[in-house]
Parts: structure tokens; sequence; C-alpha cells
């Protein structure tokens, strides 16, 4: 039932969407040229690779093998890119994710191999559910960059920190990936992104 929600949702998002996606993508060139979609190489399923699709939100030639950015003092960001993180627009191209199977709406998000290599046997459950758009610790870290600003050493921070506590959050819906789960998540990701 999942992966019917997942095709129906992202079908129709993207039919509604797409003109704001091709004005975005005017304002990306505009700005600094092709590309307008960013991959890039994540954990996905079972600990398989897949390349996972973003709006372009940084300058070209600056995003290659970058894993973490840092809030306002993080200069490589584009002016239309703030705009389109803030409103998690740049997350829309992960429809297409979707529909292809490499992701679900909802699930853990996927990080990148440098990451999941640290995890521990228990941390590797979260890779037993197709990664997600959105999840619990999306929605509870949707600050994260701000907290990695103010960090001293944000990739050490978001280790030892940010990283362990997201993985809890994301056992939630492992544990129990519910229809019921599943919606809440979308909802309160939507409250979120609406009230923020």
């Amino acid at each position: 039932m999942i992966r019917i929600f997942d095709v129906l949702i992202s079908v129709i998002v993207l039919m509604i969407i797409t003109p704001f996606l091709l004005l975005i993508s005017i304002l990306i060139v505009l700005e600094d040229g092709f590309p307008i979609i960013f991959r890039q190489s994540r954990t996905g399923l079972n600990g398989k690779p897949f390349i996972m699709f973003k709006l372009r939100s940084m300058r070209n030639r600056q995003s290659e093998g970058l894993n973490l950015t840092v809030g306002g003092r993080d200069s490589r960001i584009l002016k239309v890119g703030r705009v389109i993180r803030k409103s998690k627009l740049d997350e829309i191209p992960q429809l297409i994710n979707v529909l292809r199977g490499d992701m679900s709406i909802v699930g853990p998000r996927p990080e990148v191999k440098k990451y999941t290599d640290l995890y521990d046997n228990k941390q590797r459950q979260v890779l037993s559910v197709r990664p997600g758009i959105t999840d619990f610790a999306s929605i509870e870290f949707r600050n994260e960059n701000e907290l990695l600003e103010r960090a001293e050493y944000p990739e050490q921070f978001y280790i030892e920190t940010i990283m362990p506590e997201k993985i809890q959050l994301n056992q939630i819906f492992v544990d129990n990936p519910s229809l019921r789960n599943y919606f809440a998540i979308i909802i309160r990701t939507i409250k979120k992104i609406i009230l923020s």
C-alpha cells in the first residue's frame, strides 16, 4: 500500500509543481549556469547505492564531494538555493527517485557511504527500509544547517551528535512502517514547512 501511495502522490505532485520547477530551473541557470540537477550517490535499501537527484542549490564546480553545509556562513549556496532549501523545493526531483523505486516519500533520509560506513550493526537497521524524502528525523532536525553553523567542528558534531539522534528517530518508522505513520509524517512535514 505504501508503494501505491508513493507512486500516486509523486505523479500528482510532479504534475502540479512542474511549472514552478521550470521557473526555478531558469533562475538556477541565470545565476550559475548548468547543470540544474545535482546528482549524488547515496546508500539505499539494504546498503545498495543509488543516484539521488536534487535541484542544484550550490555553486557549480563547488558542490562535488561535499557532504555538509553550514547554514548562513556557507558562501557556496546560491541566492535561489537559499530559498529552495528553506522551502524544501530542492528535494522535489527525488520524486523521480520514488517513481524509480530507489526511495519512498517517507523513510530514513539516505546518507552518503562515508557516513553509513560508520554505522554499527544496530544502526544499520535503518537500511532495511527504502530511504525517504522525509521522516521524523527530518522534521526534528529541520534546522540542522544552523546547528552545524554554530559548531566549532561541524562534521565531528554531525557524526558524534546529530547522526546518532537522527538514526534513533528513524527507528520509529523502521519499527512500524504503517500507513498511519506514513501519513502522520507527511502531514507533520507539510505543517513544518508552512509554519517555518
